[in-house]
Order: C-alpha cells, then sequence, then structure tokens
C-alpha cells in the first residue's frame, strides 16, 4: 500500500469518488487527471500522459470484458463492439453521468468557451483518470473502475451494424473495385468550432460524393453512406 499523498479533499472530489467507487491514495494524481493542458504552469501538470495510459488501458478492459460475455462472436463483431463503447461520445456520456464538468480544471480561454461541456475533453480526462487509478494502485483497481462504470452499457449491449466505411469498402472489394479514397477538401470555423468537408472519391466508378461535418471522422462516414447508397442504385438501375 502506498503512503498517502493526499490532503483534505473538498466535498465536491468526495462526490467523484462515489461515482466512481473508488477512492485516490493519492489525489494529486485525480487533479492530474482533471487538468485540461490550457491551464498554465498548474502544480499538477495536466492531463495528456494520463489520457494516453487510460486509452490503453480502457481498450485492454472492453477488449476482455467483450472476448468473455460474447463467446460465440467473431473477431470482426467484437471489435465493432469494442469501438462502440471506447469511442469519444461514449466516453463523454458517461463523463456526463459522473457530472465531470463539475470537476474539471480548465484555462480561462476554454472556461470561456464552455470547454467543460466540450465532448473531446470530457472523453479524454475520463481516459486520463483511467490512467490515474492505475497509477494509483494497479490494473485490477482500473478494471473495477471501468466495469463499474459501463455497467448499463455493457448490459444493454447489441450488436452493432457495420459502420458506412466499412460496408462501402467491403461493397467495393466484392465487385474487386479498389477501395474509396477520402480527401479533406475544407476545413472552416475557429480550432475549437471547426467544420470539416470531406470528399469521398471511387475512381473505378468515376464519381464524387461530399460529407461536412464538424469532425473529420464523422464526415468520412456521411460522405461513405452517400456514395453507397449512390453505388446501390447505379447496380439497381443496371439490374432492371
Amino acid at each position: 500500500m502506498k503512503a498517502s499523498k493526499s490532503v483534505p479533499l473538498p466535498l465536491p472530489l468526495k462526490k467523484l469518488y462515489h461515482h466512481l467507487n473508488y477512492t485516490f491514495v493519492d489525489s494529486q494524481l485525480l487533479r492530474e487527471a482533471l487538468t485540461h493542458r490550457s491551464v498554465k504552469n498548474h502544480p499538477a501538470g495536466h492531463n495528456e500522459r494520463l489520457e494516453f495510459l487510460g486509452d490503453a488501458i480502457l481498450g485492454f478492459i472492453i477488449a476482455e470484458q467483450l472476448y468473455h460475455q460474447f463467446p460465440d462472436l467473431d473477431e470482426g463483431q467484437l471489435s465493432r463492439l469494442r469501438a462502440s463503447l471506447v469511442k469519444k461520445e461514449t466516453l463523454a456520456d458517461i463523463a456526463k453521468s459522473m457530472q465531470l464538468s463539475d470537476f474539471l480544471i480548465l484555462g480561462s480561454g476554454e472556461l470561456k468557451s464552455g470547454g467543460f461541456n466540450r465532448a473531446s475533453i470530457l472523453a479524454d480526462a475520463t481516459e486520463a483518470i483511467f490512467g490515474a487509478v492505475f497509477l494509483d494502485k494497479d490494473i485490477h483497481a482500473s478494471q473495477q473502475v471501468i466495469l463499474h462504470l459501463y455497467q448499463d452499457k455493457l448490459k444493454n449491449l447489441t450488436l452493432i451494424e457495420k459502420d458506412p466505411k466499412t460496408r462501402l469498402q467491403e461493397y467495393l472489394q466484392a465487385r474487386k473495385l479498389a477501395i474509396p479514397e477520402y480527401i479533406v477538401t475544407k476545413i472552416t470555423g475557429k480550432p475549437h468550432q471547426q467544420q470539416f468537408q470531406v470528399h469521398c472519391q471511387v475512381d473505378a466508378l468515376d464519381f464524387v460524393t461530399i460529407g461536412s461535418s464538424s469532425s473529420r471522422r464523422k464526415a468520412e462516414q456521411i460522405t461513405a453512406k452517400l456514395a453507397l447508397a449512390k453505388i446501390k442504385a447505379m447496380d439497381a438501375k443496371a439490374n432492371e
């Protein structure tokens, strides 16, 4: 057992301990996990390194859980389930269930722009907490925290449909055609409010579709969905 480096905690952090179902030995690790890089010269440091560690721990714990929970699923199905659980949106949802925005330590710029409600910041802090628990104790403690926070999502988990990019690629490969190319053609807006425009180019079929969203990944999925619909419509017409 580590010697405690903690100081008396304010009530809000005790509330967070309740949400986590875990009490830190070293409360400075938790403070570091909650501190965004926008905070300059904070004595606890910021959470990017803990986020890196927590991301790896989360992926491992969720993969192991799914392996045992769904013994009949193949690798591709397990991978899609894991992706749905570790993605930014899911992490942000878990952060909101803990009311994590009440505990974040942000710089003045992020405070003014509403950073405490931004999904990416909430998701990163959640992963950082998982890394902090590991350093505070061990992998088993991280596992207990993660499975505690994910219990409802794991209980209600069903096999999700393949994403549009995967379905488009498989459809083209089945026809022995080259995979599509995704090109970012325009980025607009401020750094924290960017809009991405992406072209999906299917050379063999000589057409391009366009998708726009607040993230490159979402824009790629949108334009892939449009491309798949276009190809299926072309095939249906050819078979008439």
